[in-house]
């Protein structure tokens, strides 16, 4: 393992233990309703971010992903707005924020008087939590070890699977070695691949996780009729599921599978991670369909990623709140074309220009910086896309006391 790894800067200290790279606000809106609202509080302001869910009934994965984002190593402190009818209640996330030892606040817009009145009371709130984690927040060495990574493929053609993921599967290698944790999802782009995934699981617990997860995987796609293949996949030189797969699984590197976490839960110690996404049989037809990029990208957020890599061999022009992300591509001509967006170029392994390993080293280099404090093009960008979904999954509670009732 190269120099690169072993480097070191300042992080921002949570009191779980865990060390964040951005000390950000988070504004929460907890039904679509308020969502103009929360937007209009988090313009022009500093280190302040928005998510929220737009559904105005209660959803048990879409809470334990809003509240694992609302504690994210990279948040320091939380506002949380709601309209005044939905079920999700913005008090409740404040308690559990409060909680987590981060400073809260909630109100309803209903109580305050509408628009302009509760942006107004909404930025003064910000400006305090600002205030009080850029004062109170202990800034902390960080390094590899620290981090959690995930990663996401979208937008994918030939070189996704040639070097682009393979780029970020050596890093992720390197990331593991050097004591941190990475993250891969879509399971979904792995069909095909059973043996070659069970057979990288570290032990018999991990292997059986894995030969669950696939299984309902492959049951779901074939449920709801649909592949995690698409019509610009094939223009750009693929042909099928299972060779799609084959790409999107290189990005998990080479290194043993620790085990299956779902979303919202975070690795239990470092290593190499599978993220379960996948909704539970009984409720796949309750309006989901294939993932898309950015609801996966959400997804690796809430395990605790503090950045997240996007490999698009065809480009894209998305961002993620809370977790900067840097978009890597294999195709130098996409990177040419669209250079104002893609951070890194990893179409040079193509070209002859580096090898993998240098490549790889290259990539980690900017991952160092970008968590240093250096903004990725996204981040500059200002491209904070989110989406938080209807979904059911059976897993370990996270805090399910933000309903009204118990």
């Amino acid at each position: 393992m190269t120099e690169v790894f072993d480097r070191e800067w300042t992080g921002w200290l949570r009191p779980d233990g865990r060390k964040g790279i951005r000390n950000l606000v988070l504004v929460i809106y907890t039904v679509q309703c308020a969502a103009h609202v929360a937007h209009a509080i988090a313009a022009g302001e500093e280190d302040v971010q928005v998510i929220g869910f737009p559904g105005c009934y209660d959803n048990q994965y879409a809470i334990r992903l809003v509240l694992s984002l609302a504690r994210h190593p990279n948040v320091g402190a939380v506002l949380s707005v709601g309209l005044g009818c939905e079920y999700t209640q913005p008090a409740k996330i404040a308690e559990a924020v409060e909680k987590s030892g981060r400073p809260s606040a909630s109100f309803f817009i209903q109580d305050v008087g509408g628009t302009r009145s509760s942006t107004e009371k909404g930025k003064a709130i910000v400006r305090d939590l600002r205030d009080r984690i850029r004062r109170g927040t202990p800034r902390v060495p960080m390094g590899f070890a620290d981090l959690t990574l995930g990663a996401e493929c979208g937008g994918s053609d030939g070189t996704s699977g040639l070097v682009g993921n393979p780029a970020v599967g050596r890093l992720f290698d390197r990331v593991v070695d050097a004591g941190g944790s990475a993250i891969v999802e879509e399971i979904v782009e792995m069909i095909g691949l059973e043996d070659i995934i069970l057979a990288r699981a570290a032990n018999d617990r991990a292997r059986g996780e894995l030969a669950s997860a696939y299984a309902k995987a492959e049951h779901y796609c074939r449920e709801v009729r649909q592949y995690s293949v698409s019509p610009g996949n094939f223009a750009g030189g693929l042909t099928t599921i299972e060779e799609k797969s084959m790409g999107a699984f290189a990005k998990s590197g080479s290194r043993p599978i620790q085990g299956v976490i779902k979303v919202g839960e975070t690795p239990p110690w470092p290593g190499l991670w599978v993220m379960d996404s996948v909704p539970d049989p009984h409720f796949m037809q309750f309006g989901y369909t294939n993932p898309n990029d950015t609801e996966g990208i959400m997804d690796l957020i809430s395990g605790g990623s503090q950045i997240v890599l996007f490999v698009t061999g065809r480009g894209s022009v998305i961002g993620s709140p809370v977790a900067p992300l840097v978009k890597v591509t294999g195709n130098s001509r996409t990177y040419a074309r669209m250079e104002e967006d893609m951070d890194f170029d990893a179409g040079r392994v193509l070209a002859g220009q580096m090898t993998l390993d240098q490549c790889a080293d290259e990539l980690g280099a900017m991952v160092a910086d970008v968590a240093a404090g250096q903004t990725s093009k996204p981040e500059a960008l200002g491209h904070r896309e989110y989406f938080v979904m209807y979904k059911h999954q059976d897993t370990p509670d996270l805090d399910r006391g933000c309903r009204s009732a118990a």
